[in-house]
């Protein structure tokens, strides 16, 4: 593996780390709020997201690279409504999606196939994480936040396996 493409993974590997973080840090404001089930689907993106990280991490050792940790720098996330704090989860994912699809292209400039096809996974797993939050967000579009309507929401999200 090039130095340029393992420290665009080591790069991508802390945005994961990241954004597991600022995950924990929502689901922690929603147990605040007495959105538990808010906060279960939050705590369940933050395991994915490290799982994500650790997919990258077990990349970069399989092919004899080195991984290098640098500290996590996320701002405490503030909302005040549990609309905006879906927004601001779709905002995040897209930013992750954005970043995903430039290491992709890196890996395609630098003809460098194992993490073409490791990449695949990842493009279609954003696919698939811009969507279940845009589908919250239309259900509140829908529902609205308020009274019986969060509760219901809130209820539906703690479901999430």
């Amino acid at each position: 593996m090039n130095k340029k493409i393992q420290k665009a993974i080591n790069d991508q590997i802390q945005a994961e780390f990241e954004s597991a973080h600022a995950y924990l840090a929502m689901s922690l404001l929603c147990n605040d709020k007495s959105l538990p089930g808010c906060a279960h689907w939050l705590k369940s993106q933050w395991q994915e997201e490290t799982g994500h990280a650790l997919k990258l991490v077990e990349h970069v050792h399989s092919r004899g690279g080195s991984v290098t940790l640098k500290n996590i720098t996320v701002e405490q996330p503030k909302w005040t409504n549990v609309e905006g704090l879906f927004k601001t989860v779709l905002r995040h994912e897209q930013a992750i999606t954005i970043s995903i699809n430039k290491l992709y292209e890196l890996a395609l400039a630098e003809k460098d196939y194992p993490l073409q096809i490791l990449l695949q996974w990842f493009i279609n797993e954003q696919v698939e994480e811009e969507g279940s939050v845009q589908a919250i967000l239309d259900r509140i579009a829908l529902a609205g936040e308020a009274g019986a309507s969060l509760l219901f929401l809130d209820r539906q999200l703690g479901e999430r396996a």
